[in-house]
């Protein structure tokens, strides 16, 4: 099912378009794809004098979450100087900067304050990785009680299962999905 609708203050949401994570390896999406559609998308909010918001997650080792896991810790290899910065195609004046130490974007962040705020109803998110920061803020928004919608083809992931899964079986459950040319075409429709 695509997007069936706008809410009047709806937000876009990027996650974590940052140097370093758009210079990983990434499936199905390329990278550069994501980055073009994200920044096509936010061109047509800011035109619409609608909020964008910037995610960016840390990588110091202050910064890692508390806990044991199994896999492999982000954050534990060293960093080239500036992939912490948000890729600039992206950027634009006004827009609203969330660092976050999680991978979703709600918890320990401003994101619900800056948004009801401003009277947000609805998200609208893109972003790396699908299946990790996407999903994880998609699931807290829900539960906060925002409309979601997931740009499908503004997202990609380490490891395509592990998108498709997200895609296919989770975001249709939390939201709905739709294109970038979709969600533009909507969004000037209901302007």
């Amino acid at each position: 099912m695509t997007v069936s609708t706008l809410d009047p203050k709806t937000a876009l949401v990027v996650i974590d378009l940052q140097e370093r994570i758009v210079g990983a390896p990434v499936v199905p999406i390329p990278a550069a794809d994501v980055v073009a559609r994200t920044a096509s998308l936010a061109e047509a909010f800011r035109s619409h004098g609608l909020p964008v918001v910037l995610v960016k997650v840390g990588a110091g080792p202050d910064e890692a979450t508390p806990g044991r896991i199994q896999g492999r810790r982000s954050g534990s290899a060293p960093r080239p100087a500036g992939g912490e910065d948000i890729v600039d195609d992206i950027r634009g004046e006004g827009d609203i900067i969330v660092h976050k130490r999680n991978w979703g974007a709600f918890y320990g962040t401003d994101l619900d304050l800056h948004l009801r705020r401003r009277g947000v109803t609805q998200i609208v998110l893109t972003g790396i990785a699908t299946s990790i920061g996407v999903e994880s803020t998609a699931r807290a928004a829900h539960e906060h009680g925002y409309h979601v919608t997931l740009a499908s083809d503004a997202m990609t992931d380490i490891n395509a299962d592990a998108h498709a899964n997200s895609v296919d079986r989770i975001f249709p459950m939390l939201g709905e999905l739709g294109t970038t040319a979709e969600i533009i075409e909507l969004l000037a429709k209901t302007r």
